[in-house]
């Protein structure tokens, strides 16, 4: 069951990570990334009764769950923060597989705590990195010649990479500490909360605007929200069934997602390389799942 859950998780991630594709290059990273934690916040808030309630946050366990959310928080706002804009200003190419590599540093600091990690898995999670990497860099390289091409390519390389590292150790506790005191979907209501104010912050600050985003573009927020908020979810349920460094494997095949729904939606061209890299991809899936 975690296997499955985590490979839900890579499609809700990979659907809204497509969509974000389109609104960040409308309204802006910071805009996109706080109007789809708002909007999953108040999903969340909502749903949250039908989800198993407010659990360790409201059940005496003092400040330590609120504490140990906030800084889940914490770390997905920064993450997120390099995430979006990496995909706003740099090259699908390049900064994917950068910011899917981050299972590498969740699986090593696991293995660092203690975490029991058999020899095929650990082949299965080479190679579906193998896979991934292969999916988001199969594109056409620019041409050499093509000056503004060859400049755009390495674009977002330095968030993509703080985007990776802050989402490594976000995994990492969220499967080592913070589900267990907190609770799976009330650590993302937490997340979702603790990010929505950091991002606002963030806006206030620099004062960007904040007023709502055109018809359009509220639609594709609105389905980044409830995707990624979903997405989330369905990783740390993954995470109380399975071992934490599976989970974070599985859950960025995202990459690999965003590519074939660019393929069937915009007829974007799959090179004989992606087909390789998504073949490798399910050869790591058949692995980790033994």
């Amino acid at each position: 069951m975690g296997i499955l859950l985590g490979l839900l998780t890579a499609l809700t991630w990979g659907g809204a990570d497509f969509i974000a594709r389109f609104a960040t290059h409308r309204i802006g990273a910071l805009r996109s990334m706080l109007y789809m934690q708002l909007i999953g916040f108040v999903t969340l808030t909502i749903s949250l009764p039908l989800l198993g309630g407010w659990g360790h946050l409201a059940d005496g366990s003092g400040w330590q769950p609120w504490a140990w959310g906030f800084l889940a928080g914490f770390f997905n706002a920064m993450a997120g923060i390099g995430f979006y804009r990496a995909f706003e200003i740099g090259k699908m190419a390049v900064v994917a597989p950068l910011s899917a590599s981050y299972p590498a540093l969740t699986l090593l600091l696991s293995w660092i705590t203690g975490e029991r990690v058999s020899g095929v898995r650990i082949a299965g999670i080479i190679c579906t990195l193998a896979g991934v990497a292969i999916v988001a860099g199969g594109e056409k390289t620019p041409d050499e010649n093509d000056a503004e091409a060859m400049r755009r390519s390495g674009r977002g390389i330095g968030w993509a990479i703080f985007a990776s590292v802050g989402f490594a150790m976000l995994f990492w506790l969220l499967g080592i500490r913070i589900i267990e005191r907190v609770g799976a979907v009330q650590t993302v209501w937490m997340i979702r909360l603790t990010s929505t104010l950091l991002i606002a912050a963030v806006i206030l600050v620099s004062k960007q605007p904040v007023r709502l985003p055109p018809g359009g573009v509220r639609w594709m927020v609105l389905g980044m929200g409830v995707f990624d908020t979903g997405a989330f979810v369905l990783s740390n349920l993954g995470m109380k069934l399975e071992q934490v460094a599976v989970i974070s494997v599985l859950g960025s095949l995202y990459g690999a997602v965003t590519v074939g729904l660019a393929a069937f939606f915009l007829r974007e061209h799959v090179s004989r390389w992606q087909w390789i890299g998504i073949a490798t991809i399910f050869l790591g899936i058949f692995l980790i799942s033994r």
